[in-house]
């Protein structure tokens, strides 16, 4: 399982460095994650003067909380389109990614997030909408408010909190043999949270710089 969620932050690190020349370009680290110990880096780049794409990992690297497992990583693309202009005000957006887990399932109890008492070990994905807000303060920083619901579709093995295998887990029908492997489909919140942004990337400044170069290779 951990080598999964390194291909995914390697995957990560690849697309997120394979973008547009001299596009404006955010980093993004989500403090509220971050306070929970979970790792959500993003990049958000500029496609147009109201649209944005963001690639983003979420890595939770703990074995255990509180008993409970709770290791997983996400990688997730999303489209975002701004009301007033890109990285300014409301916008909504669509996304898709794919995961890897080894957790307890978490589970609503009333208004109450409680995790099962068993945990599994899968393969899954996911496709959903976002909406957030994008406030801009001095001249390259940005925060980012958001929040996501998706249609998560999720393949795996169950087991208890003692580690044996559940060959016969719950399915609307039971096949022939007993066989662990088992899948379910949920709606789930798939982020929240409050990013801070620096851009490191400014179209306006990169041209700036190529032009007073030509001037100084012409003198």
């Amino acid at each position: 399982m951990k080598k999964s969620i390194a291909a995914l932050a390697v995957l990560f690190v690849f697309t997120a460095t394979a973008l547009p020349a001299g596009a404006q370009t955010y980093v993004k680290l989500n403090g509220l994650y971050a306070l929970a110990g979970v790792v959500n880096p993003s990049v958000e780049f500029v496609i147009s003067p109201k649209s944005t794409v963001q690639t983003e990992i979420v890595v939770s690297p703990w074995e255990s909380i509180g008993g409970k497992h709770m290791l997983f990583g996400i990688l997730m693309g999303e489209y975002r389109r701004y009301f007033r202009g890109h990285n300014d005000g409301w916008y909504l957006g669509a996304n898709a990614g794919m995961m890897a887990f080894d957790m307890s399932k978490p589970y609503m109890d009333g208004w109450h997030l409680r995790f099962e008492d068993r945990y599994c070990k899968g393969y899954g994905f996911m496709i959903g909408i976002c909406a957030g807000y994008e406030w801009q303060f001095r001249e390259r920083w940005v925060l980012d408010a958001f929040l996501g619901w998706s249609w998560m579709s999720s393949f795996y093995n169950g087991y208890s909190m003692d580690g044996e295998i559940d060959m016969h887990p719950h399915r609307p029908v039971q096949p022939e043999y007993p066989d662990p492997f088992n899948g379910s489909s949920e709606w789930y919140p798939n982020k929240i949270g409050l990013s801070i942004g620096y851009r490191i990337i400014s179209p306006k400044r990169f041209r700036g710089e190529v032009q007073r170069s030509e001037v100084h290779i012409a003198e």
